[in-house]
């Protein structure tokens, strides 16, 4: 059976100075993690959410999905596209800035669980 071949790991001496101003860069990500996203010009990785944040994060996005508000104001624009809601330009304003905030609210909710946000 064939062996895998197996890189010991690298290790590096700092002073702790050195190793302070690390950790405060990094921003409580793991200190491997930040000088490897370092060394290696990727983007660091978010720390992971505790599961309870998870869990309330998933529940928020969750009744947001359940909330009907976007299929509300969807409902509205048909409405006021066939000419049978009177709309003002204020009104019409205050329908597009409701409809970026929820989208924006939603965005920043699956970024925050670390997924992908998708259109």
């Amino acid at each position: 059976m064939a062996r895998k071949p197996y890189d010991p790991p690298f290790s590096l001496r700092l002073s702790f100075e050195e190793r302070a101003r690390l950790s405060e860069q990094a921003e409580g990500m793991p200190l491997g993690a930040y000088i490897r996203s370092r060394l290696l010009d990727q983007p660091p990785r978010r720390k992971r959410l505790s599961q309870i944040d998870q869990d309330s994060l998933l529940r928020v996005l969750g009744q947001l999905g359940q909330s009907r508000i976007a299929n509300n104001l969807n409902q509205l624009a048909k409405q006021a596209n066939l000419g049978t809601l009177p709309v003002t330009p204020e009104t019409e304003e205050a329908l597009l800035d409701a409809s970026k905030d929820i989208a924006e609210i939603r965005k920043l909710l699956i970024q925050a669980l670390g997924l992908e946000v998708t259109p």
